[in-house]
């Protein structure tokens, strides 16, 4: 990593109107994984764009923030709370709001969900039925 890259970081669009939150190393990660995508693919191009579309290289400042730019906040409907979750390689950042409703689920929705995310995870295609 060239040494002007120590301490940058990107924020993209995430999914379910998060943002997420690399270092620029990781970044580069995604989109070398990116590059392997097939380019006369019409779904995989869209996808590269959809992807890294707003993506945005940020610094912190001498307080350790971060600005993140209007258009990223206005996607995700971050007003004046947000919430950080770290997640394998990446930090999500959460309007408040959203991320309150999205975990504000049943327990027996949530059992429901562990036992089809996990219930099979011994078995290969454990979502087939």
């Amino acid at each position: 990593m060239p040494k002007d890259a120590a301490g940058k970081l990107v924020v993209n669009r995430g999914f379910e109107k998060c943002l997420t939150l690399f270092t620029r190393k990781d970044w580069n990660v995604e989109l070398e994984n990116l590059s392997s995508l097939n380019h006369f693919n019409k779904k995989h191009r869209m996808f590269v764009r959809q992807f890294s579309n707003g993506a945005t290289e940020v610094n912190m400042d001498s307080a350790s923030r971060i600005l993140i730019p209007k258009k990223l906040s206005e996607y995700a409907e971050i007003e004046n709370e947000a919430v950080f979750y770290a997640y394998g390689n990446r930090i999500e950042i959460w309007s408040k709001r959203l991320y309150e409703e999205m975990m504000a689920i049943d327990a027996d929705d949530f059992a429901d969900l562990a036992e089809d995310v996990m219930g099979d995870a011994g078995e290969k295609g454990g979502d087939d039925e």
